[in-house]
C-alpha cells in the first residue's frame, strides 16, 4: 500500500519507467517488491498488467539476508477502472492505488479526486480548481 512506503525505501530511486501512457490512466497500484536487480525490467507475476517499475542508483544496498533490492513496481488488475470503469473501482481506488501524475522518483504519490473516481464538485469545476487528496 503506498501509505506503507515510507520515504527511506525509495531514496534510492533515480528513475521510472513507465510501459504505458499514464496520462490515460486515473491511478496505478505502486507495491515495494523484493527484486534481484536494481535495475531493468523485473518478472511480473501478478494478475493484470505490469504498468512501469522504478531504477534504483548504484548506492543502493541489497538485503543480507535475502540478497535482493526493494524496488516500486506500478501495476493494474485486470477488475481495475481503465477495463472495467462501471465495475468495483468506479467510486474509488484501491488502497494501494495513486494518481501516477503525482509520482517521480523518491516521491511516493498521492490520491487525487482523479485516483478515487470522484468528480469534483460542480463549484471546484467552474474554479478550474482540483485538489489532492
Amino acid at each position: 500500500m503506498s501509505a506503507l512506503i515510507s520515504d527511506d525505501e525509495i531514496k534510492h530511486e533515480i528513475e521510472l519507467v513507465w510501459l504505458e501512457d499514464i496520462e490515460q490512466l486515473d491511478y496505478v497500484r505502486q507495491t515495494l517488491d523484493r527484486l534481484p536487480t536494481r535495475g531493468g525490467r523485473p518478472p511480473y507475476f501478478r494478475p493484470g498488467r505490469m504498468i512501469g517499475y522504478a531504477i534504483l542508483g548504484p548506492t543502493a544496498k541489497a538485503s543480507r539476508a535475502s540478497g535482493t533490492f526493494r524496488r516500486r513496481v506500478f501495476w493494474l488488475q485486470p477488475n481495475d477502472r481503465d477495463t472495467v470503469p462501471g465495475g468495483l473501482y468506479r467510486e474509488a481506488g484501491p488502497s494501494e492505488g495513486i494518481d501516477p501524475r503525482t509520482l517521480a522518483p523518491r516521491t511516493k504519490g498521492r490520491k487525487t479526486e482523479r485516483s478515487e473516481g470522484g468528480p469534483p464538485s460542480t463549484a471546484m469545476q467552474e474554479l478550474g480548481i482540483t485538489l489532492p487528496l
